[in-house]
């Protein structure tokens, strides 16, 4: 029978959480280093949810030690871990080498130092609504649902706004401000966006920093409530 929800959440919910950190890159963690996954899964938890290490220590070393058989995989009993390029026969080991990793960063307080994200997994965890926003109205599909005219970026960002709660677009314009904050060549932050999920070039003659800029000023401005039936002064 598959897992509840929460069942798979109480086994193996953290352990999802690393997995995930090591899409579309290399498991390749060793005694003395870590990977630049497990490096980006470290930062990013240490510095949002530093209490779920233990968790994710705990889990990993479970699941090393009892891994399932194929059938129960099959039937949905157990979480399956992805393909990481690893033979089978060393999933077990590397998951019990990231599990040393991350108890010696908890008992001996060994937190990567604050970064700009370095891979597709930290961006989206660090910057999770602003890859909603991107990814969803700025995907290659935004000329078909704007248009192709000079405003369609403004009116896909009218549209993010007038059908968005004003707590998340709040949230949305904090975390504007903070890849901002970064002081990114522009370079790097055609690359920021292009990793959370923009698949279409800034409105001209914007650099994606200067566009980043105005969104942010726009979102950021309150729109007042005038009340029933009154008119703006």
């Amino acid at each position: 029978m598959p897992m509840s929800p929460i069942e798979h959440d109480r086994r193996y919910g953290e352990l999802d959480q690393v997995m995930r950190a090591y899409v579309g890159q290399p498991a390749d963690d060793t005694e003395d280093g870590l990977s630049a996954a497990l490096t980006a899964y470290l930062r990013h938890t240490w510095h949002t949810r530093p209490w779920a290490l233990g968790t994710a220590e705990a889990q990993l070393r479970e699941y090393a030690r009892n891994p399932p058989g194929s059938l129960r995989l099959r039937l949905g009993e157990f979480y399956p871990v992805p393909d990481v390029g690893l033979p089978e026969s060393g999933i077990q080991d590397w998951l019990l080498l990231i599990a040393d990793h991350i108890r010696r960063s908890v008992e001996q307080g060994e937190v990567p130092p604050p970064s700009v994200p370095i891979t597709h997994w930290e961006w989206h965890a660090r910057f999770p609504e602003l890859g909603q926003f991107l990814g969803g109205w700025f995907s290659q599909d935004m000329p078909d649902e704007f248009g192709t005219e000079d405003d369609s970026h403004g009116a896909a960002v009218a549209d993010y706004a007038a059908t968005t709660d004003p707590q998340i677009v709040a949230r949305l314009v904090g975390e504007l401000r903070e890849l901002l904050a970064l002081d990114l060549d522009e370079a790097d932050y055609a690359l920021a966006v292009a990793e959370l999920g923009m698949e279409v070039d800034p409105p001209t003659p914007y650099s994606p920093s200067g566009w980043l800029a105005t969104v942010a000023e726009r979102l950021g401005t309150p729109r007042p409530d005038y009340g029933p039936g009154a008119a703006p002064p």
